[in-house]
C-alpha cells in the first residue's frame, strides 16, 4: 500500500531501520524485524549504503518485510547513481511489490564533493522515478533546522517546494530535537506552498557519544533539557540511557501535539530499546 494513502487517513507510526553489511548474517536484524512487527507499524523503512554498496541487502530487508505482510519503504540516494542503477534497483523493488521509495541526494564520502552519478539533487532523482515508474510513492527529506549544507532556511524550502512540484507525496524528517523549532518550521513550509503530508523522524536519546555526534553531524542543535542530560548522567552510561529513554517519550509526546503527520523512530535496530520506550510510556496509542 502506498503510504500517501495511509497519510490521507490517520497519522502513520513507522520505523527505520539498516541493513546489515555483505559478510555479516541477516538473522539479527529479522528478530528485530520480527520484534517491530508487535508494535503494529503502518511501515517499515530501511536505509540505502553509501554509494549502493549494500543495496542487494537493502533489497533483501525490504522483500523480507514484504514478505511478513508488512508495509515497506526503500531509500534511494544519488550518490554514484546511473539512470541504469536506478531502473535495475527500482525494478527489483517493484517485482518485489514494494510500492513505496524515499529519494535521497545521500551524504557524499569522506573527501569526496558531488555524487559522481547522473543527479545530482534529490529533485532530479524525484523526477526521474516518477516518470520512470508512475505507479509508486515517493517520498522526500525535510530539515526542520535547514539542511547542514544550504544557504539558508529559505533556499532549504524553497528545494522542498521544487520536489513537491517535481511530485513528491509526502515529507520525511531528518532527525530533530528542538520542537519548538519544528513548529516554525512546520508554519514556514506551509506559508511557503507545502501542503504535503509531514512525518517526524525521531532518534531516541541512548548513548551521548553518538546521540552528540548525529545532532552536530547534521546541524541540529541540542535543547537545553538533553544539554542537561549529558551534564548529569554523562559519565553514567546506564543512568544515560535510562533518562534518555524518558527524555525520547517525552520528545515524541510533544511532536504529537504539535500536529505531526506521523511519527517514524529510527531505531539503529536496537529493538529492545525502542521497545521499552513504546511500552513504557504508551507512545503506539498516542499516534492513534
Amino acid at each position: 500500500m502506498r503510504i500517501s494513502d495511509m497519510l490521507r487517513h490517520k497519522k502513520t507510526f513507522s520505523f527505520e531501520v539498516f541493513a546489515p553489511k555483505p559478510d555479516k548474517p541477516m538473522e539479527p536484524l529479522l528478530l528485530t524485524l520480527s520484534e517491530l512487527y508487535g508494535f503494529s507499524p503502518d511501515f517499515i523503512s530501511c536505509t540505502y549504503g553509501a554509494g549502493g554498496t549494500n543495496r542487494g541487502r537493502t533489497l533483501e530487508v525490504c522483500a523480507a518485510v514484504k514478505t511478513a505482510g508488512q508495509e515497506a519503504m526503500s531509500h534511494f540516494t544519488c550518490v554514484d547513481a546511473a539512470r541504469a542503477d536506478v531502473l535495475d534497483y527500482i525494478g527489483q523493488c517493484v517485482d518485489c511489490g514494494i510500492e513505496n521509495v524515499l529519494a535521497l541526494r545521500g551524504d557524499f564520502p569522506a573527501g569526496r564533493e558531488g555524487t559522481r552519478g547522473d543527479f545530482d539533487h534529490a529533485d532530479e532523482l524525484l523526477s526521474f522515478l516518477g516518470a520512470a515508474f508512475p505507479q509508486l510513492c515517493i517520498s522526500v527529506a525535510g530539515y526542520p533546522e535547514k539542511h547542514i549544507a544550504a544557504e539558508s532556511a529559505e533556499t532549504d524550502i524553497a528545494y522542498l517546494r521544487a520536489k513537491q512540484d517535481r511530485g513528491a507525496a509526502f515529507v520525511l524528517t531528518q532527525l530533530c530535537y528542538d520542537v519548538d523549532a519544528y513548529r516554525r518550521y512546520a508554519e514556514r513550509i506551509r506559508k511557503a506552498g507545502v501542503t504535503l503530508p509531514v512525518v517526524v523522524g525521531v532518534m531516541p536519546v541512548l548513548h551521548k557519544d553518538p546521540t552528540f555526534r548525529m545532532a552536530v553531524s547534521n546541524g541540529c542543535s541540542i535543547p537545553a533539557e538533553l544539554a542537561a542530560l549529558f551534564g548529569k548522567y554523562g559519565d553514567i552510561p546506564a543512568d544515560f540511557k535510562k533518562a534518555g529513554k524518558e527524555y525520547t517519550a517525552r520528545l515524541m509526546e510533544r511532536f504529537i501535539r504539535a500536529g505531526i503527520d506521523g511519527l517514524h523512530i529510527y531505531t539503529m535496530n536496537k529493538h529492545e530499546d525502542v521497545g521499552d520506550i513504546i511500552q513504557n510510556f504508551g507512545i503506539r496509542n498516542a499516534i492513534t
